[in-house]
């Protein structure tokens, strides 16, 4: 079979002691006595793990994991902006300096302007990251955002904040090119979804922190109450500087730009227990040689047409317009207000918003967290559909819970004592209903997209097109979140909980989008997906899988032919 499964083996090969070569069968036997079978989606990259077995508890991998830890980094910093200014917004001193209020159109510039420089930095991101490397990517984000950090938390008047949070976008655009790309391309085969899932979460790993500080420094009666958490943003970005000069470079950037024998060292050291002859080594660098040619198209910075004109491009292209799109605009964005949101179900008080901030953020983390450790072994398309259509039932449960608090707080007088005390409790019920609905939903929503938002679109985009794909990525997220972010407090001053309705009806069209549209990539490798996209319907293609003889010590006995997966979604 060739690394892109369009050939198969036809020659049987002897089983040699507890070394069994696998061998090929021409059609599934009925019965094979003594023999396990297991269906995977790519038989060759099975049998070259099982035969590699990496260590995770070798000195390589704990290198490995560092450099994945620095990544992790990049998500960070751009969680904790994520999480920072809805705390931030609520503080006593932060209005009395800005008067923005929280909702209207100025918090809508001040939330928006982020996302446009976000927008106009990602096709600068690209150039970057494919001419210079995903590390010294990493390192120029972070040094845009220390300057954007400097500006916003010296800032003494809206027009200067608002020069900040453009910088700081810029930055976080390269940051978040370079970083996902890089987390992809340094991970095993067999690691790819939990590396790359967990880079994700590096959300919360900003956002979480950004809670937690910001109800600490709210009681600090002075302006240093908003200026230090801005200052703190530069903190993840000052540990990825220091680190990124010592971390290998990504190998598949390195094959793409002539230096081959030091992809194959990377390879070697981190992914074959230092084996030259490992068969994951060999299928790795095999399978790289064939997709990425030196002359390739990342050479040409300004061109993004293969994205769009062909039948390969437009597939994968549509996997990522789905995870950027409905990654941002699933109800999500909420979460940026989630004071406002707090304060509509019944929870007044600044101290208790910012607390129930930090619950919001925790309950989502354990939920993104688990995914992850799931990762590799979920199915992509099937964790989507389900995930998303829950998240449309949480949110339609929370909508119907806040009309509920909503019409009886207005059309419900109380008139006698006891009333009056059935109201509040019968108002308060509601409310708890909501806010645990409210939950419920970003629970569900991290475990479905939180690790897919940053495993669908690298996995979707081959080496030449990662970085360029990544940044029309970025740049889609960004002015998704551009609408969430200007649109929200509006809509949320104007009609209060009625636009958690809008969402309802749009997260059941994006589960059909992606029962119709979604191509499965579990369980292959990054160049094997090239045969995936250029079938005549990669969805159905995405499905199929070959079907694996096991020995009795585990080992791959024999591969046999490729056969439609029934059982899938």
């Amino acid at each position: 079979m060739s690394s892109h499964g369009s050939q198969e083996i036809v020659s049987e090969k002897k089983a040699v002691s507890q070394s069994v070569e696998p061998t090929t069968l021409a059609a599934a036997p009925p019965v094979i006595a003594g023999k396990k079978q297991k269906k995977v989606h790519n038989a060759e990259l099975y049998a070259a793990i099982q035969e590699s077995n990496i260590n995770p508890r070798s000195k390589e991998s704990f290198q490995l994991y560092w450099c994945i830890f620095v990544a992790f980094l990049c998500a960070c910093a751009n969680g904790y902006d994520g999480s920072l200014m809805t705390s931030i917004l609520a503080m006593e001193f932060f209005q009395s300096k800005f008067k923005s209020g929280t909702t209207g159109s100025t918090v809508s510039v001040i939330f928006s302007l982020y996302t446009v420089g976000a927008m106009v930095g990602a096709p600068f991101a690209a150039v970057i990251s494919d001419r210079f490397g995903r590390k010294k990517g990493m390192f120029t984000g972070g040094a845009v955002i220390i300057t954007g950090m400097i500006i916003i938390s010296t800032a003494n008047t809206i027009a200067q904040f608002i020069a900040g949070r453009f910088v700081l976008g810029l930055g976080i655009a390269v940051m978040t090119v370079a970083a996902p790309a890089y987390a992809i391309e340094i991970s095993p085969p067999h690691w790819r979804g939990r590396c790359t899932g967990f880079y994700n979460c590096g959300w919360f790993g900003g956002a979480i922190p950004a809670a937690v500080v910001t109800f600490g420094t709210n009681y600090i009666k002075s302006d240093y109450s908003w200026r230090i958490p801005l200052i703190l943003q530069a903190f993840a970005c000052v540990i990825v500087m220091c680190s990124v000069m010592f971390l290998p470079e990504s190998p598949r950037f390195l094959m793409a730009n002539g230096r081959e024998e030091e992809a194959i060292a990377f390879l070697v050291k981190y992914h074959g227990n230092k084996d030259p002859n490992s068969k994951l080594v060999k299928l790795e660098v095999e399978e790289m040689r064939e997709g990425i040619k030196l002359d390739g198209i990342d050479k040409v910075w300004w061109d993004y047409r293969p994205l769009f004109l062909t039948h390969n491009g437009r597939w994968r292209m549509a996997q990522v317009l789905m995870i950027s799109i409905f990654g941002q605009f699933s109800g999500n964005g909420l979460g940026y207000f989630n004071t406002v949101i707090f304060d509509n179900i019944g929870v007044k008080e600044v101290p208790a918003q910012l607390g129930y901030n930090i619950l919001n953020q925790g309950l989502s983390a354990i939920g993104a967290l688990t995914a992850v450790t799931l990762t590799d072994r979920m199915p992509r398309r099937k964790v989507l559909v389900i995930g998303t259509t829950l998240c449309a039932v949480a949110l339609a449960i929370n909508a119907g819970l806040s009309a509920a608090l909503d019409k009886y707080t207005i059309t419900i007088p109380a008139t006698v004592e006891g009333e009056k005390d059935q109201q509040i409790i019968t108002q308060i019920g509601y409310g708890k209903g909501a806010l645990a609905a409210y939950f419920l939903f970003n629970v569900i929503f991290s475990f479905t997209y939180t690790p897919l938002q940053g495993v669908i679109p690298t996995e979707a985009l081959e080496t030449t097109m990662r970085a360029k794909g990544l940044a029309a990525s970025g740049f889609i997220v960004n002015a998704v979140s551009f609408i969430n972010q200007f649109c929200t407090p509006i809509a949320l001053g104007n009609i209060g909980y009625k636009y958690i309705f809008v969402f309802v009806g749009w997260d059941l069209v994006e589960a059909l989008a992606w029962y119709l549209f979604g191509v499965e990539s579990q369980g292959r490798t990054l160049e094997q997906l090239e045969w995936v996209y250029n079938q005549p319907n990669p969805v159905k293609a995405s499905k199929t899988v070959e079907t694996v003889v096991l020995a009795d010590d585990g080992v791959v006995a024999a591969i046999v032919e490729k056969e439609p997966n029934v059982s899938a979604v």
